[in-house]
Protein backbone atom coordinates (compact mmCIF):
# COMPACT_ATOMS: atom_id res chain seq x y z
CA UNK A 1 0.00 0.00 0.00
CA UNK A 2 1.28 3.48 -0.86
CA UNK A 3 1.61 6.21 1.75
CA UNK A 4 -0.80 8.38 -0.23
CA UNK A 5 -3.63 5.93 0.62
CA UNK A 6 -3.11 6.19 4.40
CA UNK A 7 -4.63 9.64 4.93
CA UNK A 8 -1.41 11.57 5.52
CA UNK A 9 -1.16 15.25 4.61
CA UNK A 10 0.71 16.75 1.69
CA UNK A 11 3.69 17.96 3.73
CA UNK A 12 4.26 14.57 5.32
CA UNK A 13 3.92 12.78 1.99
CA UNK A 14 6.44 15.11 0.42
CA UNK A 15 8.95 14.38 3.23
CA UNK A 16 8.40 10.63 2.80
CA UNK A 17 9.01 10.92 -0.93
CA UNK A 18 12.16 12.97 -0.31
CA UNK A 19 13.40 10.14 1.94
CA UNK A 20 12.97 7.69 -0.95
CA UNK A 21 9.99 5.68 0.35
CA UNK A 22 6.86 4.93 -1.65
CA UNK A 23 5.31 1.77 -0.16
CA UNK A 24 4.31 1.36 3.47
CA UNK A 25 5.36 -1.71 5.47
CA UNK A 26 2.60 -3.89 6.97
CA UNK A 27 2.87 -2.33 10.45
CA UNK A 28 2.73 1.16 8.92
CA UNK A 29 -0.20 0.36 6.65
CA UNK A 30 -2.26 -1.01 9.55
CA UNK A 31 -1.29 1.40 12.34
CA UNK A 32 -1.26 4.82 10.66
CA UNK A 33 -5.00 5.02 9.77
CA UNK A 34 -6.07 4.07 13.32
CA UNK A 35 -3.62 6.53 14.89
CA UNK A 36 -5.02 9.32 12.71
CA UNK A 37 -8.49 8.34 13.98
CA UNK A 38 -7.32 8.89 17.58
CA UNK A 39 -7.41 5.24 18.65
CA UNK A 40 -5.03 3.73 21.20
CA UNK A 41 -2.69 1.21 19.58
CA UNK A 42 -1.08 -1.99 20.84
CA UNK A 43 1.43 -2.87 18.13
CA UNK A 44 3.65 -5.92 17.93
CA UNK A 45 6.07 -6.48 15.06
CA UNK A 46 9.54 -7.90 14.73
CA UNK A 47 12.46 -5.53 14.69
CA UNK A 48 13.34 -3.86 11.41
CA UNK A 49 9.77 -3.61 10.11
CA UNK A 50 9.36 0.17 10.36
CA UNK A 51 7.65 0.62 13.72
CA UNK A 52 9.25 4.04 14.25
CA UNK A 53 7.75 5.55 11.10
CA UNK A 54 4.39 4.01 11.93
CA UNK A 55 3.98 6.45 14.83
CA UNK A 56 6.18 9.40 13.79
CA UNK A 57 4.31 10.03 10.52
CA UNK A 58 0.79 10.26 12.01
CA UNK A 59 2.08 12.21 15.04
CA UNK A 60 3.47 14.90 12.74
CA UNK A 61 0.06 15.09 11.05
CA UNK A 62 -1.83 15.27 14.37
CA UNK A 63 0.47 17.91 15.89
CA UNK A 64 0.50 20.13 12.80
CA UNK A 65 -2.40 22.11 14.28
CA UNK A 66 -1.63 24.04 17.45
CA UNK A 67 1.51 25.20 19.21
CA UNK A 68 3.41 24.29 22.37
CA UNK A 69 3.71 26.30 25.58
CA UNK A 70 6.86 26.79 27.61
CA UNK A 71 7.89 23.66 29.54
CA UNK A 72 4.67 21.91 28.42
CA UNK A 73 5.30 19.42 25.59
CA UNK A 74 2.35 18.33 23.49
CA UNK A 75 3.52 14.76 22.95
CA UNK A 76 5.92 12.37 24.65
CA UNK A 77 7.90 9.42 23.28
CA UNK A 78 9.61 7.14 25.81
CA UNK A 79 12.59 5.10 24.66
CA UNK A 80 14.70 2.60 26.66
CA UNK A 81 18.14 3.67 25.39
CA UNK A 82 19.87 6.88 24.35
CA UNK A 83 20.74 5.50 20.93
CA UNK A 84 17.15 4.60 20.14
CA UNK A 85 15.93 7.99 21.38
CA UNK A 86 18.45 9.71 19.10
CA UNK A 87 17.31 7.50 16.21
CA UNK A 88 13.68 8.58 16.72
CA UNK A 89 14.77 12.21 16.84
CA UNK A 90 16.47 11.75 13.46
CA UNK A 91 13.22 10.32 12.09
CA UNK A 92 11.36 13.46 13.15
CA UNK A 93 13.99 15.59 11.45
CA UNK A 94 13.56 13.55 8.27
CA UNK A 95 9.76 13.36 8.12
CA UNK A 96 9.03 16.72 9.71
CA UNK A 97 11.28 18.84 7.51
CA UNK A 98 8.27 20.52 5.85
CA UNK A 99 6.34 20.96 9.12
CA UNK A 100 6.95 23.70 11.66
CA UNK A 101 7.20 21.35 14.64
CA UNK A 102 9.75 21.63 17.43
CA UNK A 103 11.29 18.71 19.30
CA UNK A 104 13.54 18.09 22.29
CA UNK A 105 15.79 15.12 23.00
CA UNK A 106 16.08 14.55 26.76
CA UNK A 107 18.63 11.82 27.49
CA UNK A 108 21.43 11.24 29.97
CA UNK A 109 25.03 11.97 29.16
CA UNK A 110 24.19 15.37 27.64
CA UNK A 111 24.16 18.88 29.08
CA UNK A 112 21.08 19.35 31.24
CA UNK A 113 21.34 23.14 30.95
CA UNK A 114 21.00 22.97 27.17
CA UNK A 115 18.02 20.66 27.47
CA UNK A 116 16.36 22.99 29.98
CA UNK A 117 16.72 25.92 27.58
CA UNK A 118 15.06 23.94 24.78
CA UNK A 119 12.15 22.97 27.03
CA UNK A 120 11.71 26.57 28.18
CA UNK A 121 10.98 27.62 24.60
CA UNK A 122 8.24 25.01 24.26
CA UNK A 123 8.36 21.80 22.22
CA UNK A 124 5.75 19.86 20.28
CA UNK A 125 7.55 16.51 20.54
CA UNK A 126 9.53 15.38 23.57
CA UNK A 127 11.70 12.29 23.08
CA UNK A 128 13.20 11.02 26.33
CA UNK A 129 14.57 8.16 28.36
CA UNK A 130 12.63 7.58 31.63
CA UNK A 131 15.45 8.43 34.06
CA UNK A 132 16.37 11.83 32.66
CA UNK A 133 12.70 12.73 32.12
CA UNK A 134 11.83 12.15 35.79
CA UNK A 135 14.96 14.05 36.82
CA UNK A 136 13.78 17.04 34.78
CA UNK A 137 10.29 16.80 36.26
CA UNK A 138 11.51 16.56 39.86
CA UNK A 139 13.67 19.67 39.33
CA UNK A 140 10.64 21.62 38.13
CA UNK A 141 11.81 22.07 34.53
CA UNK A 142 8.91 20.17 33.01
CA UNK A 143 5.10 20.13 33.21
CA UNK A 144 3.33 17.21 31.55
CA UNK A 145 -0.33 18.20 31.87
CA UNK A 146 -0.57 19.11 28.19
CA UNK A 147 0.67 15.80 26.71
CA UNK A 148 -1.97 14.58 24.27
CA UNK A 149 -0.08 11.72 22.59
CA UNK A 150 2.06 9.23 24.54
CA UNK A 151 4.25 6.65 22.80
CA UNK A 152 5.87 3.82 24.77
CA UNK A 153 8.35 2.31 22.34
CA UNK A 154 10.17 -1.01 22.78
CA UNK A 155 8.04 -1.84 25.82
CA UNK A 156 9.59 -5.28 26.23
CA UNK A 157 13.05 -3.72 26.42
CA UNK A 158 11.73 -1.30 29.06
CA UNK A 159 10.65 -4.36 31.01
CA UNK A 160 14.04 -6.05 30.66
CA UNK A 161 15.92 -2.93 31.80
CA UNK A 162 13.73 -2.38 34.86
CA UNK A 163 12.13 0.86 33.64
CA UNK A 164 8.50 -0.20 34.16
CA UNK A 165 8.15 1.48 37.61
CA UNK A 166 9.45 4.73 36.09
CA UNK A 167 7.05 4.37 33.16
CA UNK A 168 4.13 3.80 35.52
CA UNK A 169 5.01 6.95 37.45
CA UNK A 170 5.33 8.98 34.24
CA UNK A 171 1.93 7.78 33.04
CA UNK A 172 0.39 8.79 36.38
CA UNK A 173 1.59 12.36 35.77
CA UNK A 174 -0.19 12.66 32.42
CA UNK A 175 -3.74 13.63 31.64
CA UNK A 176 -6.22 10.80 31.17
CA UNK A 177 -7.48 12.56 28.04
CA UNK A 178 -4.64 11.34 25.87
CA UNK A 179 -3.93 8.92 23.06
CA UNK A 180 -1.51 6.13 23.98
CA UNK A 181 0.53 4.07 21.52
CA UNK A 182 2.42 1.06 22.85
CA UNK A 183 4.82 -0.80 20.56
CA UNK A 184 6.83 -3.90 21.34
CA UNK A 185 8.81 -6.51 19.44
CA UNK A 186 7.56 -9.27 21.75
CA UNK A 187 4.38 -9.66 23.76
CA UNK A 188 5.07 -11.34 27.13
CA UNK A 189 2.30 -11.40 29.78
CA UNK A 190 3.78 -8.40 31.59
CA UNK A 191 3.36 -6.24 28.48
CA UNK A 192 -0.25 -7.37 28.24
CA UNK A 193 -0.77 -6.24 31.80
CA UNK A 194 0.72 -2.81 31.02
CA UNK A 195 -1.49 -2.51 27.95
CA UNK A 196 -4.58 -3.18 30.05
CA UNK A 197 -3.49 -0.50 32.53
CA UNK A 198 -2.39 2.21 30.08
CA UNK A 199 -4.60 1.78 27.00
CA UNK A 200 -8.32 2.34 26.49
CA UNK A 201 -10.02 0.03 23.99
CA UNK A 202 -6.82 -0.32 21.92
CA UNK A 203 -6.59 -1.53 18.36
CA UNK A 204 -4.28 -4.53 18.48
CA UNK A 205 -1.99 -4.89 15.49
CA UNK A 206 0.28 -7.92 15.11
CA UNK A 207 1.83 -8.11 11.67
CA UNK A 208 4.09 -11.12 12.27
CA UNK A 209 4.39 -13.88 14.86
CA UNK A 210 6.01 -12.46 18.02
CA UNK A 211 9.66 -13.30 18.64
CA UNK A 212 10.52 -14.39 15.12
CA UNK A 213 13.55 -13.19 13.17
CA UNK A 214 13.18 -11.62 9.75
CA UNK A 215 13.10 -14.10 6.89
CA UNK A 216 15.80 -12.10 5.11
CA UNK A 217 18.37 -13.03 7.78
CA UNK A 218 20.21 -16.32 7.31
CA UNK A 219 21.47 -17.77 10.57
CA UNK A 220 24.34 -20.01 11.59
CA UNK A 221 25.70 -21.55 14.78
CA UNK A 222 29.32 -22.56 15.28
CA UNK A 223 29.94 -24.89 18.27
CA UNK A 224 33.54 -24.71 19.43
CA UNK A 225 35.11 -27.58 21.36
CA UNK A 226 36.54 -26.76 24.79
CA UNK A 227 38.18 -30.13 25.35
CA UNK A 228 41.57 -28.54 26.02
CA UNK A 229 40.28 -25.43 27.75
CA UNK A 230 40.14 -25.82 31.52
CA UNK A 231 40.29 -22.16 32.58
CA UNK A 232 38.02 -19.21 31.67
CA UNK A 233 40.96 -17.36 30.10
CA UNK A 234 41.71 -20.32 27.82
CA UNK A 235 38.04 -20.68 26.87
CA UNK A 236 37.90 -16.98 25.96
CA UNK A 237 40.99 -17.35 23.78
CA UNK A 238 39.42 -20.30 21.91
CA UNK A 239 36.26 -18.27 21.26
CA UNK A 240 38.25 -15.28 19.96
CA UNK A 241 40.09 -17.55 17.51
CA UNK A 242 36.77 -18.97 16.32
CA UNK A 243 35.34 -15.47 15.84
CA UNK A 244 38.30 -14.36 13.74
CA UNK A 245 38.01 -17.51 11.63
CA UNK A 246 34.30 -16.86 11.04
CA UNK A 247 34.93 -13.25 10.00
CA UNK A 248 37.68 -14.37 7.63
CA UNK A 249 35.42 -16.98 6.06
CA UNK A 250 32.47 -14.60 5.51
CA UNK A 251 32.24 -11.77 3.00
CA UNK A 252 31.86 -9.08 5.67
CA UNK A 253 31.22 -5.49 4.61
CA UNK A 254 30.43 -4.24 8.09
CA UNK A 255 29.26 -6.06 11.19
CA UNK A 256 28.12 -5.77 14.77
CA UNK A 257 29.74 -8.17 17.27
CA UNK A 258 27.74 -8.66 20.48
CA UNK A 259 29.18 -9.62 23.88
CA UNK A 260 27.18 -10.37 27.02
CA UNK A 261 29.48 -8.45 29.37
CA UNK A 262 30.86 -4.95 28.99
CA UNK A 263 34.35 -5.97 30.09
CA UNK A 264 34.52 -8.53 27.26
CA UNK A 265 33.74 -5.81 24.69
CA UNK A 266 37.15 -4.22 25.16
CA UNK A 267 38.95 -7.56 25.24
CA UNK A 268 37.42 -8.70 21.95
CA UNK A 269 37.97 -5.32 20.26
CA UNK A 270 41.66 -5.22 21.23
CA UNK A 271 42.11 -8.82 20.07
CA UNK A 272 40.62 -8.03 16.66
CA UNK A 273 42.75 -4.89 16.33
CA UNK A 274 45.93 -6.84 17.14
CA UNK A 275 45.12 -9.26 14.33
CA UNK A 276 44.66 -6.52 11.76
CA UNK A 277 40.88 -6.02 11.82
CA UNK A 278 39.38 -2.52 11.66
CA UNK A 279 37.34 -2.67 14.87
CA UNK A 280 35.97 -0.26 17.47
CA UNK A 281 33.77 -0.75 20.53
CA UNK A 282 30.52 0.57 22.03
CA UNK A 283 29.12 -0.06 25.51
CA UNK A 284 27.07 1.64 28.21
CA UNK A 285 29.97 2.87 30.36
CA UNK A 286 31.26 5.14 27.59
CA UNK A 287 30.44 8.86 27.68
CA UNK A 288 27.59 9.83 25.40
CA UNK A 289 29.87 12.00 23.27
CA UNK A 290 32.23 9.04 22.72
CA UNK A 291 29.32 6.75 21.87
CA UNK A 292 27.98 9.23 19.33
CA UNK A 293 31.42 9.60 17.74
CA UNK A 294 31.85 5.82 17.42
CA UNK A 295 28.42 5.46 15.81
CA UNK A 296 29.18 8.27 13.37
CA UNK A 297 32.43 6.58 12.32
CA UNK A 298 30.63 3.26 11.88
CA UNK A 299 27.88 4.84 9.77
CA UNK A 300 30.45 6.61 7.59
CA UNK A 301 32.29 3.35 6.99
CA UNK A 302 35.45 4.40 8.83
CA UNK A 303 34.97 1.35 11.11
CA UNK A 304 34.08 -2.06 9.68
CA UNK A 305 33.55 -4.05 12.89
CA UNK A 306 31.77 -2.65 15.94
CA UNK A 307 32.06 -4.74 19.11
CA UNK A 308 29.21 -3.81 21.43
CA UNK A 309 27.08 -4.83 24.37
CA UNK A 310 23.29 -5.09 24.25
CA UNK A 311 23.04 -1.32 24.65
CA UNK A 312 23.16 -1.26 20.83
CA UNK A 313 20.76 -4.14 20.20
CA UNK A 314 17.70 -1.88 20.18
CA UNK A 315 19.21 1.48 19.35
CA UNK A 316 20.89 1.00 15.98
CA UNK A 317 18.99 1.39 12.74
CA UNK A 318 21.79 1.47 10.18
CA UNK A 319 21.01 0.46 6.63
CA UNK A 320 23.29 -2.05 5.00
CA UNK A 321 24.77 -3.93 7.97
CA UNK A 322 25.84 -7.17 6.29
CA UNK A 323 26.58 -9.32 9.36
CA UNK A 324 25.84 -9.75 13.03
CA UNK A 325 28.14 -11.95 15.14
CA UNK A 326 27.21 -13.19 18.61
CA UNK A 327 30.52 -13.69 20.38
CA UNK A 328 28.44 -14.84 23.37
CA UNK A 329 25.14 -16.70 23.20
CA UNK A 330 22.61 -14.33 24.81
CA UNK A 331 21.22 -15.62 28.10
CA UNK A 332 17.75 -14.27 27.25
CA UNK A 333 16.30 -15.80 24.11
CA UNK A 334 14.49 -12.57 23.16
CA UNK A 335 17.82 -10.74 23.01
CA UNK A 336 18.86 -13.04 20.18
CA UNK A 337 15.94 -11.74 18.09
CA UNK A 338 16.89 -8.13 18.71
CA UNK A 339 20.58 -8.68 18.05
CA UNK A 340 20.21 -10.37 14.70
CA UNK A 341 17.50 -7.86 13.78
CA UNK A 342 20.23 -5.26 13.25
CA UNK A 343 20.88 -6.87 9.87
CA UNK A 344 18.46 -7.74 7.08
CA UNK A 345 16.42 -4.60 7.72
CA UNK A 346 13.84 -3.12 5.34
CA UNK A 347 13.89 -6.16 3.07
CA UNK A 348 17.68 -6.38 2.72
CA UNK A 349 19.59 -9.64 3.05
CA UNK A 350 21.66 -10.21 6.18
CA UNK A 351 23.71 -12.90 7.90
CA UNK A 352 23.78 -13.72 11.63
CA UNK A 353 26.38 -16.09 13.13
CA UNK A 354 26.78 -17.22 16.73
CA UNK A 355 29.79 -18.71 18.52
CA UNK A 356 28.76 -21.25 21.16
CA UNK A 357 30.59 -23.46 23.62
CA UNK A 358 29.22 -26.88 24.66
CA UNK A 359 28.04 -25.46 27.98
CA UNK A 360 25.81 -22.94 26.14
CA UNK A 361 23.46 -25.76 25.19
CA UNK A 362 20.52 -24.70 27.42
CA UNK A 363 20.62 -21.16 26.01
CA UNK A 364 20.74 -22.39 22.41
CA UNK A 365 17.82 -24.74 23.08
CA UNK A 366 15.80 -21.83 24.50
CA UNK A 367 16.52 -19.71 21.41
CA UNK A 368 15.60 -22.48 19.01
CA UNK A 369 12.39 -23.09 20.95
CA UNK A 370 11.53 -19.39 20.72
CA UNK A 371 12.11 -19.05 16.98
CA UNK A 372 10.52 -22.42 16.26
CA UNK A 373 13.37 -23.98 14.31
CA UNK A 374 16.92 -25.23 14.67
CA UNK A 375 19.78 -22.89 13.82
CA UNK A 376 21.93 -24.40 11.03
CA UNK A 377 25.39 -25.51 12.22
CA UNK A 378 28.45 -24.10 10.50
CA UNK A 379 32.11 -25.15 10.67
CA UNK A 380 35.39 -23.42 9.91
CA UNK A 381 38.53 -25.27 8.76
CA UNK A 382 41.14 -25.38 11.49
CA UNK A 383 38.65 -24.89 14.36
CA UNK A 384 37.68 -28.02 16.27
CA UNK A 385 33.93 -28.45 16.54
CA UNK A 386 32.00 -29.64 19.56
CA UNK A 387 28.60 -30.82 20.76
CA UNK A 388 26.13 -28.90 22.89
CA UNK A 389 25.51 -29.99 26.44
CA UNK A 390 21.81 -30.46 27.10
CA UNK A 391 22.01 -30.74 30.87
CA UNK A 392 22.51 -28.15 33.57
CA UNK A 393 24.82 -25.28 32.67
CA UNK A 394 28.36 -26.04 33.77
CA UNK A 395 30.48 -23.63 35.79
CA UNK A 396 32.95 -21.32 34.07
CA UNK A 397 35.81 -23.51 35.27
CA UNK A 398 35.08 -25.67 32.28
CA UNK A 399 36.29 -29.25 32.37
CA UNK A 400 37.76 -28.87 35.83
CA UNK A 401 34.27 -28.38 37.26
CA UNK A 402 32.71 -31.17 35.23
CA UNK A 403 35.36 -33.89 35.72
CA UNK A 404 37.06 -33.63 39.11
CA UNK A 405 38.90 -36.93 38.51
CA UNK A 406 41.18 -35.45 35.86
CA UNK A 407 40.73 -34.81 32.17
CA UNK A 408 37.32 -34.70 30.54
CA UNK A 409 36.11 -38.04 29.27
CA UNK A 410 37.94 -40.16 31.87
CA UNK A 411 35.73 -42.36 34.03
CA UNK A 412 35.02 -41.11 37.50
CA UNK A 413 37.01 -43.10 40.07
CA UNK A 414 35.26 -45.48 42.40
CA UNK A 415 34.53 -43.97 45.79
CA UNK A 416 36.88 -45.07 48.54
CA UNK A 417 35.37 -47.55 50.98
CA UNK A 418 34.62 -46.07 54.36
CA UNK A 419 36.77 -47.64 57.07
CA UNK A 420 34.76 -48.70 60.07
CA UNK A 421 35.90 -47.14 63.30
CA UNK A 422 36.70 -49.44 66.19
CA UNK A 423 34.66 -48.77 69.32
CA UNK A 424 36.39 -46.89 72.10
CA UNK A 425 37.37 -48.94 75.12
CA UNK A 426 35.26 -48.36 78.21
CA UNK A 427 36.70 -45.87 80.68
CA UNK A 428 37.47 -47.25 84.11
CA UNK A 429 35.97 -45.34 87.07
CA UNK A 430 39.41 -44.65 88.49
CA UNK A 431 40.55 -43.12 85.21
CA UNK A 432 37.43 -41.00 85.10
CA UNK A 433 38.08 -39.66 88.59
CA UNK A 434 41.67 -38.91 87.64
CA UNK A 435 40.51 -37.02 84.54
CA UNK A 436 38.21 -34.87 86.69
CA UNK A 437 41.26 -33.59 88.56
CA UNK A 438 42.79 -32.14 85.37
CA UNK A 439 42.41 -28.33 85.60
CA UNK A 440 40.71 -27.81 82.20
CA UNK A 441 37.93 -25.26 81.50
CA UNK A 442 35.43 -28.08 81.00
CA UNK A 443 36.33 -29.61 84.36
CA UNK A 444 36.19 -26.23 86.07
CA UNK A 445 32.78 -25.65 84.54
CA UNK A 446 31.49 -28.88 86.07
CA UNK A 447 32.70 -27.70 89.47
CA UNK A 448 30.55 -24.56 89.41
CA UNK A 449 27.54 -24.38 91.65
CA UNK A 450 23.97 -23.56 90.71
CA UNK A 451 24.58 -19.88 91.46
CA UNK A 452 26.87 -19.75 88.47
CA UNK A 453 30.09 -18.80 90.35
CA UNK A 454 33.19 -20.77 91.14
CA UNK A 455 33.22 -22.87 94.32
CA UNK A 456 37.00 -23.26 94.35
CA UNK A 457 37.67 -20.15 96.42
CA UNK A 458 38.24 -16.46 95.86
CA UNK A 459 41.90 -16.91 95.06
CA UNK A 460 41.27 -19.30 92.11
CA UNK A 461 42.26 -17.83 88.72
CA UNK A 462 39.42 -16.70 86.42
CA UNK A 463 39.49 -18.64 83.13
CA UNK A 464 37.70 -17.11 80.15
CA UNK A 465 34.49 -15.10 80.26
CA UNK A 466 31.83 -17.79 80.32
CA UNK A 467 28.62 -17.89 82.32
CA UNK A 468 30.39 -17.68 85.74
CA UNK A 469 30.74 -14.63 87.97
CA UNK A 470 34.37 -13.62 88.56
CA UNK A 471 35.48 -14.04 92.17
CA UNK A 472 36.46 -10.40 92.67
CA UNK A 473 32.84 -9.35 92.14
CA UNK A 474 31.77 -11.56 95.08
CA UNK A 475 34.13 -10.00 97.62
CA UNK A 476 32.68 -7.78 100.33
CA UNK A 477 33.06 -4.11 99.34
CA UNK A 478 35.27 -2.00 101.59
CA UNK A 479 33.48 1.00 103.12
CA UNK A 480 35.41 4.25 102.95
CA UNK A 481 34.82 6.96 105.51
CA UNK A 482 34.62 10.10 103.33
CA UNK A 483 34.67 12.43 106.35
CA UNK A 484 38.13 11.24 107.32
Amino acid sequence: MSFAELGLGEKVLRAVTDAGYTEATPIQAQAIPYILMGRDILGCAQTGTGKTASFTLPMIEILSAGHAKARMPRSLILEPTRELAAQVAENFDTYGRHSALTKALIIGGESMADQVRVLARGVDVLIATPGRLLDMFDRGHLVMNDVRVLVIDEADRMLDMGFIPDVERIVSLLSRMRQTLLFSATMPPEIRRLADAFLMNPKEIIVSPPSTPAETVSQGLMIVSDANATEPRTIHRVKRAALRALIGQENVENALIFCNRKRDVGIVQRSLARHGFNADMLHGDMAQSARSEVLSRFKRGDVALLVCSDVAARGLDIAGISHVFNFDVPTAAEDYIHRIGRTGRAGRVGRALTVAMPEDGPYVIAIESLIGKAIPRVTVPGIEGGELMTGKRRGRRGAAAAAPAGRRGEPKPEPRPTRARSPRPPVEPAAAEQREDVPTPRAAERRRGRAGHSVRGDDAPVIGMGDHVPAFLLREPKLVDRES
